[in-house]
């Protein structure tokens, strides 16, 4: 088993201490996905899901961005980054799922695995959260992380994307 970069020697919670580390360009990309009910579904017109709360996609990626710069707020050992960039794409695939990736930029020491993943999850539960009045019947299938690269080893999932 590999150690846990977050807990020292003695078992307790820590923050990792990136002083040495070089900076360089590091980014990230999430994806969620979100089911929705065929109805729900129905209403998504010219790449935009409108509800009477308003256009869902465009304030899901507004929060998703918004998420992201909050990561090390919402996340208690992250560390807080400058970002260069965040993009949330949200495209209505098929099976009633609504695709949501998150990409995070930085020239940092630490990477930004976390505020992709937080860009993601949070525009998947601000779709929830404004689609609810219509139904319930809502599921975030999944969120995870597709590929990073910058710091000491980069990652593509292996699953297709």
């Amino acid at each position: 088993m590999s150690k846990l970069s977050h807990v020292d020697s003695t078992g307790n919670p820590t923050m990792v201490d990136v002083g040495a580390k070089t900076v360089t360009s590091r980014r990230a990309e999430a994806q969620s996905i979100v089911e929705v009910t065929d109805e729900i579904f129905s209403l998504i017109t010219d790449d935009e899901l409108q509800t009477k709360k308003g256009p869902v996609f465009h304030t899901a990626i507004i929060a998703g961005i918004q998420a992201s710069k909050q990561t090390s707020s919402l996340i208690p050992l992250c560390h807080p980054l400058s970002l260069n960039k965040v993009s949330i794409d949200i495209t209505a695939g098929g099976s009633r799922q609504i695709i949501i990736k998150c990409v995070a930029l930085v020239e940092g020491k630490t990477g930004v695995e976390m505020e992709a993943l937080v860009g993601a999850s949070v525009a998947a539960l601000t779709i929830y959260d404004m689609c609810k009045a219509l139904s319930h019947d809502i599921r975030i299938v999944e969120t995870r992380l597709l590929t990073k690269t910058g710091g000491k080893s980069d990652y593509q999932s292996d699953q297709s994307v």
